[in-house]
């Protein structure tokens, strides 16, 4: 993109413009949740001054429109996730709640003492935790695909874990410690050789990487709105059809529901038996608006910039004496995880917020991840559309100005 495109696409966040400690805020945190584009935040406020209503209930013309509004972001997403039905789209509060979803319906339908869940040493503790819970819960056992030292899983160690044992797979599509982007294809194709389903993560992918769940042939696929430009409190779960009419509700109450009965309750048809009580229906027509906003420029574009970043700021950051860079996979998306000599993350994320810069410090919630590396945490610097090389620039001369403190 060029220079006038990008600061074109910098005017559509208000955010931007906000000084932190006096200083031009330089905003790299975009992993942990993204700024807003103005596009996002005024149809919100259009939604609840023009059509504010609840949907599915109501016969009165503002819940019709609500609602027609709500099924058409559905539609929306169906489209961007290349999902081959709009009814395999459910709406969530975010990623964290579709894996727990999956978890705990999936596993009520299909898993019992003695199977196994395989995930990765990579996963972020939202796609660790709700699996640990299934296996305690039905007596079950979490396997873990090892990495080597650049932050690549091995595939040879992955193949040995699927067995007759195995019920699911679950893994992130982009981690978001190492950037490193995983081969999610040939991994769901090495499960389906054994007739295991794969959920995948798309929590840190979906800002920046084209995705087709039905090339992948993914049997679910998951990721929140508040990572992508959207809000926070809205997300997505992909299913294919014949999984989600095998499973259980996940929660109880209204909208879910075909006929309640003391005696017996009857559930309603997809994506409806998974979304109880009022949606986030202000959510979904925000999500919409951000996807259709990444659209406009083209995730391509997108990835080609944010992967320019990348290259040029890793080259800088690896200037400066005592860098280590943590995730040198050889396909890696917009995120740098790094150390210096013995300087605490906590230390040098810190001092650089004094300079304006925000990153995030830590262990990302990635626990299991940062103890098999041996380390405290580390800084992690993510990228977006909107960051530009001169933040780079800013960012890389501030590392090296924290450094020499210590």
């Amino acid at each position: 993109m060029t220079q006038n495109e990008i600061q074109n696409i910098r005017d559509d966040f208000p955010i931007l413009k906000e000084k932190v400690y006096g200083k031009d805020l330089i905003y790299l945190d975009n992993a942990a949740t993204t700024q807003k584009p103005r596009c996002v935040i005024e149809k919100m406020t259009d939604a609840y001054y023009r059509y504010n209503a609840n949907i599915h209930r109501g016969v009165h013309y503002l819940s019709q429109v609500a609602t027609e509004a709500n099924e058409h972001a559905r539609a929306t997403v169906a489209d961007f996730l290349h999902a081959a039905n709009r009814h395999e789209i459910i709406f969530t509060r975010g990623t964290t709640e579709a894996i727990n979803l999956v978890a705990f319906s999936f596993g009520e339908a299909f898993c019992h003492a003695g199977d196994e869940i395989v995930v990765s040493v990579m996963e972020h503790h939202s796609n660790i935790v709700p699996w640990q819970m299934l296996c305690e819960r039905k007596g079950m056992t979490l396997r873990v695909i090892p990495m080597n030292e650049a932050g690549e899983l091995d595939l040879d160690a992955y193949r040995t874990l699927l067995n007759e044992h195995t019920r699911l797979v679950a893994v992130a599509h982009v981690s978001n410690v190492l950037g490193t982007v995983n081969p999610v294809g040939d991994i769901i194709a090495l499960a389906h050789e054994h007739d295991i389903p794969v959920l995948v993560d798309g929590a840190q992918s979906t800002p920046h990487l084209a995705v087709d769940v039905t090339e992948l042939d993914a049997d679910f696929y998951v990721f929140s709105g508040h990572k992508i430009y959207a809000p926070t409190g809205i997300g997505v779960l992909y299913g294919k059809e014949r999984w989600l009419n095998a499973m259980p509700p996940y929660q109880g109450g209204g909208e879910m529901i075909a006929t309640v009965r003391f005696e017996k309750t009857t559930y309603n048809e997809l994506p409806f038996k998974f979304e109880a009580g009022t949606p986030d229906y202000i959510g979904s027509v925000a999500l919409e608006e951000a996807l259709n906003y990444v659209q406009r420029i083209g995730l391509p574009r997108i990835a080609e910039h944010e992967h320019a970043l990348l290259d040029y700021t890793t080259r800088r950051l690896l200037e400066i004496d005592g860098m280590r860079i943590i995730g040198t996979a050889h396909e890696k998306s917009a995120v740098i995880s790094f150390l210096v000599r013995d300087i605490h993350p906590y230390d040098m994320g810190m001092l650089l917020d004094k300079l304006g810069i925000a990153v995030r410090t830590g262990h990302h919630c990635a626990q299991p991840l940062i103890d098999s590396l041996g380390i405290p945490g580390t800084v992690r610097a993510s990228f977006a559309l909107y960051n530009t090389t001169e933040e780079s620039d800013r960012f890389v001369e501030a590392v090296k100005r924290v450094s020499s403190m210590f």
